[in-house]
């Protein structure tokens, strides 16, 4: 059997499909308060009748990351973890949240498994665990991580908890780790990575001159399953299709809903200015701040990465980011109300 964390999430849904059509046995952790209806949505969107037959297989467990026992109570009987669970946030105000349960989540899961000598574990990290450098155009799997005041404090929880998988790697622990950079499927479109779509579809005005890579949340299920089968573990793998400008992403989400693209190029101080008002907004008025100064500055970077070495492992072949939106706005336009 397979324990997975962060099921309920945009990734986790597709690890759970990914996993179930391999016959897999499936035990998913859960918050008491999780609402399954957005993953129903999903397995019906990509297995159509047989949906409920797959849904109906998973054995759900409520808990959460920081809560020791209920990790003891998943993985009793599993032979492997998938850790997907994580906070994604890049609020200041946020950093403790996400040192909580970015690293030291991730320091229970690692803990409890090798306490229960499991075979072995699937961490997902992100490229934002990538080190940082100034003589590289394209980011690899060999980058060292430097502290700097350009990290953000989600970069930072991500790389202290890739580091708590390679304590356990020395302790004994088989880890397999995927960094994955933005992505994207079928998902609830009012969280992460895929907000984007919503205020795209709101006929979003700006862009930046920004520059990311991306990919389609079924490659890295699928990537995570086969390395997992093929048994390589104590490695990283960067897990990227694309390298895009947002312009680009922008244009190619606004034309898959038949709206307007984004046509307002954000300079560096209109993207200041936005984040430092965006914030007067939501302390005074309780606002959602949608813009803070870490995504502000993030979208004026420009940033790439590789996929050669997952490419040449395994004989990889990614989905298009092309495919990979219009797979993702039909999933929207079919649930117009998904919250």
């Amino acid at each position: 059997m397979i324990f997975v964390t962060g099921g309920t999430g945009l990734l986790g849904t597709h690890v759970l499909i990914e996993l179930l059509k391999r016959g897999e046995k499936i035990r998913a952790l859960k918050r008491p308060n999780s609402d399954l209806e957005i993953v129903k949505k999903v397995f019906d969107f990509y297995l159509d009748k047989d949906s409920a037959t797959f849904f109906n297989q998973i054995e759900w467990v409520e808990g959460n990351i920081l809560d020791i026992v209920s990790l003891q109570n998943g993985i009793k009987d599993c032979a492997v973890v998938y850790h997907c669970a994580a906070l994604v946030s890049f609020k200041r105000r946020d950093f403790r949240k996400l040192i909580k349960t970015n690293k030291e989540g991730t320091a229970n899961v690692v803990n409890v498994c090798l306490a229960a000598k499991i075979d072995h574990l699937c961490y997902v990290s992100s490229t934002a665990a990538i080190g940082r450098s100034d003589t590289k155009e394209i980011y690899d799997e060999t980058n060292k991580w430097i502290t700097s005041s350009e990290n953000t404090g989600y970069a930072v929880s991500k790389y202290l908890g890739e580091n708590e998988v390679w304590r356990g790697v020395q302790e004994g622990l088989n880890a397999i780790i995927v960094n994955p950079s933005v992505i994207f499927g079928p998902g609830n479109w009012n969280e992460g990575s895929l907000s984007i779509f919503r205020v795209i579809k709101e006929r979003l005005k700006f862009y930046t001159k920004g520059v990311n890579a991306f990919v389609d949340a079924r490659d890295i299920a699928k990537i995570m399953a086969e390395l997992s089968s093929k048994r390589i573990f104590n490695e990283r793998f960067l897990v990227v299709s694309e390298n895009l400008k947002f312009k680009d992403v922008f244009e190619k989400i606004a034309t898959a809903f038949h709206v307007k693209a984004p046509s307002i190029l954000v300079r560096p101080w209109m993207a200041a200015l936005a984040w430092r008002l965006e914030g007067l907004l939501a302390f005074f008025f309780g606002r959602k701040q949608n813009i803070t100064r870490e995504t502000a500055r993030s979208s004026m970077s420009s940033t790439s990465y590789s996929n050669q070495k997952i490419k040449d492992r395994l004989k990889v072949e990614f989905i298009p980011m092309n495919e990979s939106i219009k797979n993702a706005v039909l999933f929207f336009n079919q649930n117009s109300s998904t919250k």
